[in-house]
């Protein structure tokens, strides 16, 4: 069997035995938009997943779309499905910024924990690598390189010095990896091996770029190789993909593998520019986080939302990669439990309502543009109701929102008066026996992914 490391290796060990090459189950539901899919994994649109787990918890780091925000977004979940939304304490725009950093938000996380205990993020702000330290990956953080980059934008002006991914090799030797290029063409790789304080540079950094790179490097070792991961194309486009190529050092030389590219779009089946991903693994398996785009696609405008998905990937007997063939969410079934959905519900009236219950984060139910939308949901029957949990289209964005509730349909009370409310899961809590909640989107054009209604005895996330 060949043997993974990835930025796992070392500190959890459970998660790093390489299973049999996996079969993949067939992908229902076979289009993006049926009820039930697992894929998006998160419910908003985000770019650059980095992941690690630590203690009973996933936690992902994300760029916050559309094209980055002044600080990253931080995903939780004990199980897999269900994810809390929140916002780290650092980075932010305003804290990691040099004179040479240039407009650009916050971008393209990397997590990974030392051989000394400590998490280490190396994070690109503008067109510069940050890097900073916490105890814990939930935080706090805090800059670990004086407030200054730890790659400035002049190490080589000619590319972007972004897309920073560490690496902690079987000794526990770390490696920093990172480059993109300008105007979507001209790529290269950097890497430097990093001292035991995850921040010093030991020795000069080296151009080790391989065929048909252009950012978004990550390191995953098997079988005694050393497999480049990387981006490629356009992901405003239908281009992106994932590309791999092996060296036999952390510092190549790396030529592309044969089977090249390792995910690419799937235009027949709604899958479009998969790139800038993660390995990991959970339960035996080895799985690819990665962004795409959101769907339906092509967006209106110049607006670029992706969301993150999770597919399944194998490794050969001789330490290659198969190919991703990427789906719509029943490949991960292996990764993480079914979502807590809540009561049971069905929505009356407006068809385009049963969006906001199909347990598909792709789906969107959307208020009118001008005034306010309401949803009424039937449980079927008289229950006992705890409380709701909303998921918006946008975690950063405030939304208004009121809640009436009725036994027969037909004469109602008010529940919860409006108010503005932010995050995602959005909790309210209403405790209250009824058959029918109607729910009040004041916000023009707000989108909703999922509306959870919980009875009196769920345990609430």
């Amino acid at each position: 069997m060949p043997r993974l490391t990835t930025r796992l290796h070392r500190f959890a060990p459970a998660l790093l035995l390489l299973a049999a090459p996996l079969t993949l189950a067939a992908d229902e539901p076979a289009r993006w938009d049926a009820p039930g899919a697992g894929n998006p994994l998160l419910p908003g649109y985000f770019a650059d997943p980095s992941i690690v787990h630590d203690g009973n918890s996933w936690y992902i780091f994300a760029t916050i779309d559309p094209w980055g925000d002044k600080r990253l977004g931080l995903w939780t979940s004990e199980n897999g499905r269900d994810w809390r939304f929140s916002t780290p304490n650092w980075p932010t725009k305003a804290a990691a910024t040099s004179p040479t950093s240039g407009d650009s938000k916050v971008w393209a996380p990397s997590v990974v924990r030392a051989a000394n205990g400590r998490w280490f993020m190396y994070v690109s702000v503008g067109s510069e690598v940050w890097v900073g330290t916490a105890a814990a990956p939930a935080g706090p953080w805090r800059d670990a390189n004086g407030g200054k980059p730890l790659i400035a934008r002049d190490f080589a002006p000619a590319y972007h010095m972004i897309d920073a991914e560490a690496f902690i090799d079987d000794d526990g030797q770390a490696y920093l990896y990172w480059g993109s290029g300008l105007n979507w063409t001209n790529g290269h790789c950097f890497v430097v091996k990093l001292k035991p304080d995850m921040v010093t540079f030991d020795g000069p950094p080296r151009d080790v770029t391989p065929e048909n790179y252009f950012e978004g490097p990550f390191m995953v070792k098997a079988k005694g190789r050393y497999l480049l991961t990387y981006s490629d194309g356009n992901t405003t486009k239908d281009t992106y993909k994932v590309r791999y190529a092996i060296g036999a050092t952390p510092f190549g030389p790396f030529h592309e593998a044969p089977n090249s590219p390792l995910l690419q779009t799937d235009a027949a089946r709604d899958i479009v520019s998969p790139g800038h991903h993660a390995v990991f693994r959970a339960k035996g398996q080895s799985y690819i986080l990665y962004h795409r785009q959101a769907l339906p696609w092509p967006q209106s405008g110049d607006t670029v939302l992706r969301q993150v998905a999770v597919d399944p990937l194998t490794i050969a007997p001789d330490g290659t990669f198969a190919p991703v063939r990427p789906t719509h969410g029943s490949a991960v079934a292996g990764f993480a439990a079914a979502r807590d959905r809540g009561l049971e519900w069905t929505p009356l009236g407006d068809g385009e309502a049963a969006r906001a219950a199909d347990d598909n984060y792709a789906t969107l139910w959307r208020a009118p543009a001008r005034g306010s939308g309401t949803i009424v949901a039937d449980l079927g029957a008289i229950r006992q109701v705890a409380g709701s949990r909303l998921r918006p289209e946008f975690a950063t964005r405030r939304y208004r929102y009121a809640l009436d509730t009725s036994r027969d349909g037909k004469r109602w009370t008010r529940l919860l008066a409006p108010g503005d409310h932010q995050g995602s899961p959005i909790t309210l809590r209403h405790p209250v026996t009824t058959r029918y909640l109607r729910l009040t989107v004041a916000t023009p054009g707000a989108g909703l992914w999922e509306w959870s209604i919980d009875g009196e005895t769920a345990q609430r996330r």
